[in-house]
C-alpha cells in the first residue's frame, strides 16, 4: 500500500516494489481466508434458503475479487480501480446483509479503501464500513453490544493508523530514491563537465606550446630559407650554412613534437642547462634575423623544477621571437637572474616599441598570443609577467618564478591526454 495521493499504480523502485507485492499477497489472502471462514460459519447450525443465497454470494464476491487485480494490469487506471473496489464493497454489502459472519471481510476492506482512495474519501469509506458492521450485527442480534462496538472501531482505528504511518514511511523512501537519483545525475553532469574542463585546458596548453615551439620553429625555418634563396647565386656559402641552421631548427622542431607524444622536457634543455639553452637561443636568433642578441647570467643558479625551466626558455623563446617578427631592434638582451628567493628572465630590445594595451587579446592577424598564453603557463606556476614598452622606447618582457614551495605540477610535464578529466591530473602545467 501507498499513499492515496499517488496514482496507485505508478513506477516504484525495486525495493518499494518488493515490498508492496509481499504486502498486496498477505491482503488477498486474509481476504479470501476470511470469506472462506464466513462461508463455512454458515453451516454451523443448519442450512436455509438464506445460507444457500449467502453461500452463492460469497462465490461471486470471490470471484469478482480475484478477477480485479489481472484485470488491472490489463486497464491500468484510477477509474478501473474505482469501478473494481465498487463492485466488491457492493456485493460484501449485500452479504452483510444476509450474515453477520461477513463481518470480518470489512478488515481487508479498510485496507483496499486506504490503498486506492484519496485520504478524505478513504477515512469516510472506512468510517461507512465501520457503521454498517455494527449496523449487521446489531440487526442479526436484535441487541447493541460494548463488543459489537469495539471490535469494529478498533478494527477500522488500527487499519488507519497502519496506512497512515506506511504512507509517511513511503513517502520518506520516495523522497530519499528522487535525492540519490538527483546525486547520481548531478555526479554524472560533473563528470561530464571536468571531461569538457579539461579538455579545453588541454587544447589551451597545447596550443601555447605549439605557438611557443612549432610554429616559431617553422617561423625561423621560413626566414632562413628565404635568406639561403636570395644569398644562393650572390653567396652560396652564406646559403649553405642557411639551409644547414634551417634543417637544424626543422630537427629541432621534429624533437619537440616528439615530445608532444611522450611528455618529456624540451630537447633544448636535455642537452645542458637553461643558461645554455637561453644562450644558443640567443645565438641562433642573432643568426637568423641580424639582431644583437646577447645573454647574461646573474647571480649562482639553483636547481629549478622542471616546469620552471620550461617555463624560463618559452618566455626567453616568445621574448625573442617578437623581437625578430616586430620591433626592428638591432639590440637584445637576455637576462636570467637568480635573485633572493625568486628567478627572473628578462628580454630587451631596443627596438620601435608598442602599446601594449593594442595587443592584449591578440593582434588582428591571429599574432600576439604567444604574450597572453605566456601569462597563463606563469601565472599557474605562482610566477608574474610583466610587459613594459611605449612607442619608440623598445620593450621589456620580464618573467618572475618564486624559489620556494614548488606548486603542484612544477616537477614535471601533464600527460597530453585531453580525453583525462581535469580532476584527476595535478594541474595543467606547462
Amino acid at each position: 500500500m501507498h499513499s492515496a495521493h499517488r496514482a496507485p499504480f505508478a513506477p516504484l523502485s525495486a525495493g518499494t516494489a518488493t515490498v508492496l507485492a509481499v504486502l498486496r499477497g498477505c491482503l488477498h489472502a486474509a481476504f479470501f481466508l476470511l470469506l472462506a471462514v464466513a462461508a463455512a460459519r454458515l453451516f454451523t447450525g443448519g442450512a436455509g434458503p438464506a445460507d444457500w443465497a449467502a453461500l452463492a454470494g460469497a462465490a461471486v464476491l470471490g470471484a469478482v475479487y480475484a478477477c480485479g487485480p489481472p484485470l488491472l494490469r490489463r486497464l491500468p487506471g484510477r477509474r478501473t480501480a474505482l469501478c473494481w473496489l465498487a463492485l466488491v464493497t457492493a456485493v460484501w454489502a449485500g452479504l452483510l446483509l444476509l450474515s453477520p459472519d461477513f463481518s470480518w471481510l470489512a478488515f481487508p476492506l479498510f485496507f483496499l479503501h486506504l490503498h486506492l482512495l484519496r485520504r478524505f474519501h478513504a477515512v469516510v469509506a472506512v468510517a461507512v464500513i465501520t457503521a454498517a458492521v455494527i449496523a449487521s450485527q446489531a440487526l442479526h442480534a436484535r441487541e447493541l453490544g460494548t463488543g459489537m462496538l469495539l471490535g469494529p472501531l478498533l478494527g477500522a482505528a488500527f487499519a488507519v493508523v497502519i496506512a497512515l504511518g506506511y504512507a509517511t514511511l513511503y513517502t520518506e523512501s520516495e523522497q530519499r530514491r528522487r535525492l540519490i537519483e538527483d546525486l547520481e545525475r548531478a555526479r554524472g553532469e560533473l563528470a561530464e563537465s571536468q571531461h569538457r574542463a579539461g579538455a579545453l585546458a588541454e587544447r589551451e596548453r597545447l596550443s601555447r606550446e605549439i605557438h611557443d615551439t612549432l610554429a616559431q620553429g617553422l617561423s625561423s625555418i621560413v626566414l632562413l630559407l628565404r635568406s639561403a634563396e636570395g644569398a644562393v647565386r650572390t653567396d652560396p656559402g652564406a646559403a649553405a650554412a642557411r639551409i644547414a641552421d634551417a634543417r637544424d631548427t626543422a630537427a629541432e622542431n621534429l624533437a619537440e613534437a616528439r615530445r608532444f607524444v611522450r611528455a618529456l622536457a624540451p630537447p633544448a634543455l636535455s642537452s645542458g642547462s637553461l643558461a645554455d639553452a637561453l644562450g644558443r637561443l640567443c645565438s641562433r636568433t642573432s643568426a637568423e634575423s641580424g639582431i644583437d642578441c646577447r645573454f647574461r647570467l646573474e647571480g649562482d643558479p639553483a636547481p629549478l623544477p622542471a616546469g620552471f625551466e620550461v617555463a624560463l626558455l618559452r618566455a626567453g623563446q616568445v621574448g625573442l621571437a617578437n623581437v625578430a617578427a616586430h620591433s626592428r631592434a638591432r639590440t637584445a638582451v637576455v637576462t636570467l637572474a637568480y635573485l633572493d628567493g625568486e628567478v627572473a628572465l628578462d628580454v630587451y630590445d631596443d627596438g620601435r616599441g608598442f602599446d601594449p594595451a593594442g595587443v592584449e587579446h591578440g593582434r588582428a592577424d591571429g599574432t600576439g598570443y604567444g604574450t597572453r598564453g605566456l601569462g597563463d603557463r606563469v601565472a599557474e606556476l605562482g610566477g608574474r609577467l610583466q610587459l613594459e614598452s611605449a612607442p619608440g622606447e623598445g620593450t621589456a618582457l620580464a618573467v618572475t618564478l618564486p624559489l620556494g614551495p614548488e606548486p603542484a605540477g612544477a616537477e614535471e610535464e601533464p600527460p597530453m591526454n585531453p580525453s583525462e578529466p581535469a580532476s584527476s591530473r595535478r594541474g595543467d602545467r606547462p
